[in-house]
C-alpha cells in the first residue's frame, strides 16, 4: 500500500520505503516473515465525494496493485479510515481486514467478477445446509432447527427449491435453483461479491451468506447454523484447544466481513 499525490506521481516516503522515526521497527514473532513496515503516515482523513478516498497525509492510498482503493461508501471509507489510524509504530495488515477485503475487491476480484460469482453459485451447489445427517437423532434435531428455515427462505426469496438430501453422497441441486441464486448475485459488484465469497468459505454455506446479505439473519444466528456440526461433536467429545484458537481466529473474519457487507449498504 502506498500513497500517491493527486497528479498520479509517486509520493514519498511510502509503505514501502519507510520514513526513519527512531527506534527499531517491530517485527512479527514468525522470524521468517517479512518485518512489517513502518508508518510512515501522521495524518488520516477521508476525501469528499464518491467514490470515497482514505488520504495519509492529504495523500490517496493505493491497493497493493497501484490502484485507487476507492470506496463506494463514505461508512466504509471511514471504517477503513480507522484501521489506518489505529496502527501504532507500524502497519499490521492482519490487524485491517476491511483494508484486506477492499484491497482483494479492488485488485482480485474486479477482474474475474463472473469467475467469483461462478464461485458462489457452485457452493450453493453443494450447500453444507443440504446435506443431512441420518444418526444420531439429537443432531438430526439441531440440522433441522438451525437449517431447514433457512433453506425454506431461500426457496421462497428465490422462487425455487433446493433439494436436501440424507448422507453425504453428492446430489446435483436442480439447474434452476443455481440459475435463480446466480441471478441474486446480480447485478455483480466486486466489493458485495468478495464479502459474499468471504462469508461462503468460511461457512460452506452459500444460502448462509445471502441470508446475511439481504439482511434475514443476524451473525451470531448464522455463524451458530454454520457450525451445527463441530457444535454437536464439542457436545460430545469436548474442547480442543487448538480447534478453539482456529475458530476464533475464523469468527473474527467472520465478522469482519458481515461489517464489511454491512458498510456497503442493503443488497437489492
Amino acid at each position: 500500500m502506498s500513497a500517491e499525490d493527486d497528479d498520479g506521481k509517486r509520493a514519498e516516503p511510502d509503505s514501502s520505503k519507510p520514513k526513519p522515526s527512531g527506534g527499531p521497527a517491530k517485527v512479527p514473532t514468525d522470524s521468517f516473515a517479512k518485518p512489517l513496515p513502518r508508518r510512515f503516515y501522521k495524518e488520516v482523513s477521508v476525501g469528499d465525494g464518491a467514490p470515497f478516498h482514505v488520504l495519509l497525509d492529504g495523500r490517496q492510498i493505493k491497493t497493493p496493485k497501484k490502484r485507487g482503493l476507492a470506496l463506494p461508501t463514505r461508512a466504509l471509507a471511514e471504517a477503513v479510515a480507522d484501521e489506518w489510524r489505529a496502527q501504532a509504530d507500524v502497519i499490521d495488515p492482519r490487524r485491517m481486514p476491511l483494508t484486506r477485503f477492499a484491497n482483494t475487491a479492488i485488485d482480485a476480484v474486479a477482474d474475474t467478477l463472473n469467475a467469483v460469482a461462478a464461485d458462489i453459485v457452485a457452493y450453493a451447489g453443494s450447500d453444507l445446509l443440504c446435506y443431512r445427517a441420518e444418526m444420531p437423532k439429537e443432531l438430526v434435531e439441531l440440522q433441522a432447527e438451525h437449517w431447514d428455515p433457512i433453506v425454506a427462505w431461500a426457496n421462497e426469496t428465490l422462487g425455487t427449491e433446493f433439494h436436501v438430501v440424507f448422507g453425504i453422497v453428492h446430489s446435483a441441486q436442480p439447474a434452476d435453483a443455481l440459475a435463480a441464486f446466480s441471478r441474486a448475485l446480480l447485478p455483480h459488484d466486486a466489493m458485495r461479491l468478495t464479502g459474499l465469497h468471504i462469508i461462503t468459505t468460511l461457512t460452506g454455506s452459500a444460502l448462509i451468506a445471502l441470508a446475511l446479505a439481504r439482511d434475514w439473519m443476524s451473525a451470531d444466528a448464522a455463524w451458530k447454523a454454520a457450525h451445527v456440526d463441530e457444535d454437536y461433536q464439542v457436545s460430545v467429545w469436548g474442547e480442543d484447544a487448538e480447534a478453539v484458537a482456529r475458530r476464533r481466529g475464523r469468527r473474527a473474519e467472520f465478522d469482519a466481513a458481515v461489517h464489511f457487507l454491512t458498510l456497503l449498504g442493503k443488497s437489492t
